[in-house]
């Protein structure tokens, strides 16, 4: 796959979260508790959207971008939307961001970037099981089920495309206008939730208490992002030592990027866990401002 040390550790976390909810969509289907299909048909959404992330899909060019904190942020990775070209290449010749700066805001284009490729995945799927529905020549008790989960679908297709239109217009405006230095949060997936937490049917204090949990979150994804950078730093030092045949510097090389590699993977896998949950207490807020 010729994927990086920080790709390899995040494919791990994305494929440790992906078995455990495996094991926990077998148990509840053990239990008759999926009958409609529709855990089962989630859980292939999200192994379809893993296999296209880290080119594993057998497409050429599928691959997500590649993160590498080494790098200065500006490669010659593709966006893959005129509107967003645009924006980053006025961001970066505005002389409004420091190079710290522009990493961050590269990483906001990459995380937008990914949120519509999810959604495309989502759409497709969609489209799909629409056209099997169609096709559908006599009603019965099973297609109303499948009219529900198409309901289902559409309104997780809703809030993704909310938040696409959220985070454009955040990319817009600081492209144009720079970091605001009295923003809350800084990371884009903590943006995105609290985005939406704010469109939730939550009250003041529900929100206050997770404005204070999504602190801890951005504090974890940065201990990550830490520990992502000190594993490519070791990756590179590694592969300089393994030409030197200094065996005893290797093995002790060796023994820190195993430490940082495996620190990497349970790092990136709690943050994928606590995204996880977080995401799911908005979705369900949202849902009950729709009823």
């Amino acid at each position: 796959l010729h994927l990086s040390a920080v790709k390899l550790a995040e494919l791990h976390s994305d494929l440790k979260l992906q078995e455990k909810d495996e094991l926990s969509w077998k148990k509840l289907k053990a239990e008759g508790l999926d009958e409609d299909g529709e855990k089962e048909a989630k859980l292939r959404r999200n192994l379809n959207v893993i296999m296209t992330k880290y080119g594993m899909n057998g497409k050429k060019d599928s691959q997500l971008v590649d993160t590498n904190y080494i790098k200065d942020g500006t490669e010659s990775d593709t966006l893959d939307d005129p509107r967003l070209e645009k924006l980053w290449s006025k961001a970066k010749t505005s002389g409004k961001f420091s190079d710290e700066e522009l990493d961050k805001l590269w990483r906001e284009f990459k995380h937008h970037k990914e949120k519509i490729h999810e959604y495309n995945i989502l759409l497709e799927t969609v489209s799909r099981t629409e056209d099997i529905h169609k096709n559908v020549i006599n009603p019965s008790e099973e297609n109303l089920v499948k009219e529900e989960i198409l309901h289902n679908k559409h309104r997780e297709l809703k809030d993704k495309l909310r938040s696409i239109n959220q985070g454009f217009e955040r990319l817009r405006k600081v492209s144009h206008q720079g970091y605001d230095t009295t923003s809350e949060f800084e990371e884009p997936r903590v943006i995105d939730l609290w985005d939406m937490a704010k469109s939730a049917n939550f009250t003041e204090k529900e929100l206050e208490s997770f404005r204070e949990e999504l602190k801890h979150f951005e504090a974890k994804i940065e201990k990550h992002h830490h520990y992502q950078k000190q594993l490519e730093i070791s990756h590179q030092k590694l592969k300089h030592i393994e030409g030197t045949g200094d065996k005893d510097h290797l093995n002790r090389n060796k023994e820190k990027y195993a430490m940082l590699e495996e620190k990497t993977k349970e790092l990136g896998y709690k943050v994928k866990k606590h995204l996880q949950d977080l995401s799911s207490r908005i979705s369900q807020g949202l849902q009950h401002n729709e009823l």
